[in-house]
C-alpha cells in the first residue's frame, strides 16, 4: 500500500512540572526543563535530516519548545491550538495527592468504560477533544503537506492515535508515551492512517 503521507508526532519534553507529578493540561503553560532540552536536541539531532515540509505545535510553550530546532526561514511554523492538550480542568496545577490520584484513576475508569463525555469541572471530555482532532486532520488532508512535524501533548497523543486509525476512545489506555516519544503514522493511498512507530524513544539514547 503505497504511502502518500508522513506524520512525525511526538509528545513535548520534560517541564519541572513533569518530573513533580503535577498536572499540567491545557491551561498550564511551562517552559522545557533543562532534561527537556536535551530531549528536544536529541531528537533533533536525530531527525534534522528529515525533509520536514511542514511543522505544526500546540499553542503551549513547552510543545512549541520542542521543534524548534526545526525551524527557519524555509520552513513553515504554524501554530494551532487544535493540538493543545485536554483541559483537566479544577486538577490543573495539583499535585498527584492519593485524593487526586483515586480522582484520576476513577476517570480513567470511566473513559475506558466507554464514558467518554466525562471531564473534570472546568475541564474537557475526550469526545471535546476528539472534535478538534478531527478539524486538525481535515485542515491537514485538505493541505499540501506530505511530511510533516507535529508537537502536542501525552493525552492528545492517547486520544489522537484512536482518532486516526477509527480506534475507539475507550481504548486509549493502550497507546503509551513518555516525554520526548515518537509516533510516526502513515497516510495510505486507500484513506486510512496506519501507526509505523509507537513510543519510539530510540532517539533519546543516542
Amino acid at each position: 500500500m503505497q504511502v502518500l503521507r508522513e506524520l512525525y508526532i511526538i509528545r513535548h519534553g520534560q517541564t519541572d512540572h513533569n518530573a513533580q507529578g503535577i498536572v499540567q493540561g491545557k491551561g498550564v503553560n511551562l517552559p522545557l526543563n533543562n532534561l527537556g532540552r536535551t530531549q528536544a536536541q536529541q531528537f533533533f539531532d536525530t531527525y534534522k535530516n528529515v525533509p520536514f515540509d511542514g511543522l505544526f505545535a500546540s499553542s503551549l510553550l513547552r510543545a512549541q519548545q520542542s521543534i524548534e530546532l526545526f525551524r527557519n526561514s524555509n520552513m513553515p511554523f504554524e501554530i494551532c491550538s487544535d493540538l493543545d492538550e485536554i483541559s483537566w480542568g479544577k486538577m490543573e496545577g495539583q499535585t498527584n495527592t492519593q485524593e487526586n490520584d483515586a480522582g484520576f484513576q476513577q476517570m480513567l475508569k470511566d473513559w475506558s468504560a466507554g464514558k467518554i463525555h466525562e471531564k473534570f469541572i472546568d475541564g474537557e471530555s475526550p469526545f471535546e477533544l476528539q472534535q478538534r482532532q478531527k478539524k486538525f486532520i481535515q485542515q491537514f488532508l485538505n493541505s499540501s503537506h506530505k511530511k510533516v512535524l507535529i508537537a502536542t501533548h501525552g493525552r492528545f497523543i492517547r486520544a489522537f492515535m484512536c482518532t486516526l486509525t477509527g480506534t475507539d476512545l475507550s481504548q486509549m489506555e493502550s497507546f503509551h508515551h513518555q516525554n520526548l516519544c515518537l509516533y510516526k503514522v502513515n497516510y495510505l493511498e486507500d484513506e486510512t492512517f496506519k501507526i509505523e512507530l509507537s513510543c519510539d524513544t530510540r532517539h533519546l539514547t543516542s
